[in-house]
Formats: structure tokens, C-alpha cells, sequence
């Protein structure tokens, strides 16, 4: 506690820390002395989630003296997200730090330049792809379309980020165990029609057919995702023919008729689930990656519904993933996006004064402020009403957004588990690769003797 409390200032750390923070878990201190543990991994990226991020989903769907999944989670660290030659990542360079440990330039998909980078475990490998030569199991798991960076990185590198057809054929090359998300009208060619939409691959080549053949089991649905056979070894779920979402803006959407999230895809979580029922099985260990994209690309449209209904698609996925290290407690759970996107504001002031008052439309911007206010239902519509405090007290709030930027603001870490102390206090971004790489390799990167 005393080493958190000499980073943050008391605002913050009450904040973002939960009343059980040192309580739960006291291997990671005592793993610390001992030397690192080897064990499987689960990698939450609730994408462009900053603090206040969580303090919107926290008042929104547990109130403001509720707590989250991510709240309960005993370690916490403040996550330095600069690259190269910005202070301010892309969702690309960030995953790529990720899944390499090392910095890079803001336009890299997987890449250091014109070359896959040398990781900081010494090769020119991500750190998904050295623990399958290891023999471990791995999966990907995005409420995006499945070449999104935050998952698609950990198995791709990839010149141009908006390659996708390039970058799913990529994925399949290893023969990954598990791969779930949209992104169906990537893996069909042109001129043919999947189950979501038609295809887009200028190849020729039928991505899913091949996966079949390469013996992965195939399904589209939430339903058929629930009824995939035990014995599975291999699984490819294509939920929608690119998102899971709609990322555009209230007014768009209203007026489209259309939801938020497809009412027949799976959520992150139950994608999660699924990914989890196969990896477990394995003998080795494994390492999962999960994205929940939707806070990412709600924020950058400045859909604040939209981002509430992801942070608490992606607060689910860390409740599942706790559910599973308390059954496998060799298990690191680790939560860290890349960056804050778009600065998402709570805002908030008693109702007598007359500007955010339930029920009533609010104002476009607040008086004297030019940043734009959304509630319920995007511009000048009536506020959100925060789930009921300790005294229940139902409180109104409105969303400001500062830019449609990924900005460069310090990321929130939360982990528990195995090694979880290394994400403690101030870290670089790099140190979320070392705390994967430890974990499942019982290993320091630093310590690594790899096969050149």
C-alpha cells in the first residue's frame, strides 16, 4: 500500500483502487521473493480505456460506491504508453509493444520499420507465437473484427495496418487453437456470400474452407458457439461479417434502426468462456488474449452509450476471468489497454443548479465549455442516471469528449495472479510483455537464451 500511495495522489488512489486491494492474493508479494512462477496467462485489452473510463462504467452499472470486476482486481500499476517517436500511441504500435516488449515507431502493425522487431526476449518472434513453439495452447479472442491490433498483433506482423485479408490469412498460419471475433467478410473471397455478408478477399482464396480442412471446427452464431463439442481442439467462431458493434454515433444509429451489438453474436465474455473450455484442456498451459474493441471505437465516435455498454461487456470478460484463477490459481489475469481514447469526461454538479438534472434535455455544450455533452441518446438528450450510491441516492451525469483521438495519457494495469507484482506501481508499456513472458515461461526476458 505504502508504494502506491507515494505514486498517487489520494484523489486518484481512491479512485481507482478498491477497499481489497492488498488483501486478496498475497502470493505476488511472496512469488516476488521467491523468483517468478510459470503458469497460463489471460490478457484482458478493454481497448482505449482510461481512468475515467472506469469511473463511468463504475457509476453506470454498479453506482458510485459499487464495485467493478476490475476494481477487486489487488494489484495496480500506471502504465507509461509513449512509443518511439510519439507520446501518444496507435492501437497497432501498442499492441505491438504488447506482444514484443520493445518500443516502435506509432505506425507498426507487428513491425520495427521494414523488419518484424527483435523482442525483448532476444527474437524476432511475439511472445503468442514463442509460447506456441513451446508447445502451450493460445487463442485470440475480439469483439472487433478478428485482424483488430490488440489480438491480431500477438499472431501477425503486417507492413499496413488496414491489410486485413492479408492479416487474417496470417493468423491461421500457426494453426492458433482458438480465434473468435467478426471479420467473416475477410476470410471469403469476392462473389462469394458467407453467413454474415459477402466476401471481400481480392485472392480468390476461401479462408474458412481452409480452416476446415486444417481441421478447425467453424461456427457463426452465439448458439452454435454454445453447442461446439467438447472434444474440440480447434475452434474459429466468425460472428459478424466485420464488428460485433456498430461504431457510429447515437443519432446515426437511431436513425439506421439499428442496436449497438449484434443481438446474435456472441459477447466478449461468452467468446471468453468458450476460448477457455478449449485452452484448459491443454497439458502445457496456455495464453489467451481478449479484446474488447467497442471501448475503443465508441469513444472515437463519441458514442457514449455505446462505450458504456462495452466497458460493461468488458468488466464481464475480467469477471470470467477471475471466475477461472480462482479454479487455476496459476493463472496471471492481466487488464491494460494501450491508451485513453478521445478523453471521455464524467460530468456532473448538483441538479439545483440546473444544467444536468434527470429528465431534462441537456444543454450541447455546458455553459462557457465548447466540449460537446452526450447522454442517454447522444446530443441534447436527457442525462444517464448513475446506479443508486450507498444511501440510494440516483444521481444524473452527462459524457464530454475532448477529442476523437487515442491520447496519450497513463493507462491503468490491473492484474492478480502469478507475477501479477511486476505490474505494480509506475511501469512501461514494455512491462506487460515481460509479465506474459515471465509467466509463461518461468523466465525473465532477461534471462532468455533463445535459439537464433
Amino acid at each position: 500500500m505504502n508504494t502506491l500511495l507515494h505514486l498517487f495522489s489520494a484523489l486518484v488512489f481512491l479512485a481507482c483502487t478498491s477497499p481489497t486491494l492488498g488483501r486478496q492474493d498475497a502470493a505476488p508479494t511472496d512469488g516476488a521473493r521467491r523468483g517468478p512462477s510459470r503458469g497460463s496467462v489471460i490478457f484482458i485489452h478493454p481497448d482505449g480505456t482510461g481512468l475515467a473510463h472506469w469511473g463511468l462504467a463504475r457509476v453506470a452499472h454498479v453506482g458510485p460506491d459499487g464495485e467493478l470486476a476490475w476494481d477487486r482486481l489487488p494489484e495496480i500499476g500506471i502504465y507509461r504508453p509513449h512509443m518511439r517517436d510519439s507520446l501518444a500511441p496507435s492501437s497497432h504500435s501498442g499492441a505491438t509493444v504488447h506482444a514484443y516488449g520493445v518500443k516502435v515507431p506509432q505506425d507498426s502493425f507487428g513491425m520495427d520499420g521494414a523488419e518484424i522487431p527483435v523482442s525483448a526476449g532476444g527474437e524476432r518472434i511475439s511472445v503468442m507465437r514463442e509460447a506456441m513453439r513451446a508447445g502451450l495452447a493460445v487463442g485470440i479472442v475480439n469483439s472487433g473484427h478478428i485482424a483488430e491490433p490488440g489480438t491480431a498483433v500477438f499472431l501477425a506482423s503486417s507492413p499496413k495496418r488496414t491489410d486485413y485479408t492479408g492479416i487474417c490469412a496470417k493468423l491461421l498460419i500457426d494453426r492458433p487453437n482458438v480465434i473468435l471475433g467478426g471479420g467473416e467478410a475477410y476470410f471469403l473471397p469476392k462473389g462469394v456470400t458467407g453467413r454474415h455478408g459477402a466476401g471481400l478477399r481480392e485472392d480468390g482464396r476461401n479462408l474458412i474452407e481452409e480452416a476446415r480442412t486444417a481441421g478447425y471446427t467453424v461456427v457463426f452464431t452465439r448458439e452454435e458457439l454454445a453447442a461446439v463439442p467438447a472434444e474440440t481442439t480447434h475452434l474459429l467462431g466468425l460472428f459478424a461479417a466485420v464488428n460485433t458493434y456498430d461504431d457510429r454515433n447515437e443519432e446515426t444509429l437511431r436513425a439506421a434502426k439499428s442496436p449497438i451489438y449484434a443481438p446474435n453474436a456472441p459477447t466478449v465474455a461468452e467468446m471468453e468462456r468458450a476460448a477457455l473450455r478449449i485452452l484448459a484442456r491443454q497439458p502445457n498451459g496456455f495464453f489467451l488474449a481478449v479484446e474488447e474493441e467497442g471501448s475503443d471505437n465508441f469513444s472515437n465516435c463519441h458514442n457514449a452509450a455505446g462505450l458504456i455498454e462495452a466497458m460493461r461487456r468488458a468488466d464481464e470478460a475480467i469477471a470470467v476471468a477471475e471466475q477461472f484463477r480462482v479454479n487455476a490459481p496459476n493463472t496471471l489475469v492481466l487488464v491494460a489497454a494501450d491508451s485513453s481514447a478521445s478523453g471521455a469526461q464524467l460530468v456532473a454538479m448538483p441538479e439545483k443548479e440546473g444544467v444536468i438534472v434527470a429528465g431534462k434535455p441537456l444543454p450541447t455544450t455546458l455553459p462557457n465549455d465548447p466540449a460537446p455533452l452526450d447522454g442517454v441518446d447522444g446530443r441534447n438528450t436527457v442525462p444517464f442516471l448513475a446506479k443508486p450510491d450507498s444511501t440510494g441516492r440516483v444521481l444524473p451525469f452527462a459524457v464530454a469528449w475532448a477529442s476523437f483521438e487515442d491520447g496519450g495519457d497513463p493507462v491503468i494495469v490491473r492484474a492478480a495472479g502469478p507475477n501479477s507484482a511486476l505490474l505494480r506501481g509506475s511501469i512501461d508499456n514494455t512491462a506487460i510483455y515481460r509479465a506474459i513472458y515471465t509467466t509463461l515461461f518461468g523466465r525473465s526476458p532477461d534471462r532468455a537464451t533463445p535459439n537464433r
